[in-house]
């Protein structure tokens, strides 16, 4: 699992500039036994109205991308669109 986290957070970096230039982040807090990545969104992340696509088009994508092990991707803070 060790390996695995440490890709998963390679993919995160390469979207995280875009996170923390609006004064976001976001932080691995686990990968499941059935390879789900749970994401913690921080700072303006997780109370941003646009965090549902941020997640989706961006965090999701690049860690299913470059790590074909993970199955799924979730948010355990995600914001609701409205």
């Amino acid at each position: 699992m060790e390996n695995l986290i440490e890709k998963v957070e390679t993919a995160l970096n390469s979207v995280r500039p875009y996170l923390q230039t609006d004064g976001g982040n976001v932080r691995v807090v686990e990968i499941t036994e059935d390879f789900t990545v749970m994401l913690e969104l921080l700072g303006a992340c997780g109370t941003c109205p646009m965090s549902s696509m941020t997640f989706k088009a961006g965090l999701e994508e690049a860690i299913l991308k470059a790590v074909p092990e993970i199955k799924k991707v979730e948010a355990i803070n995600l914001v609701p669109a409205f």
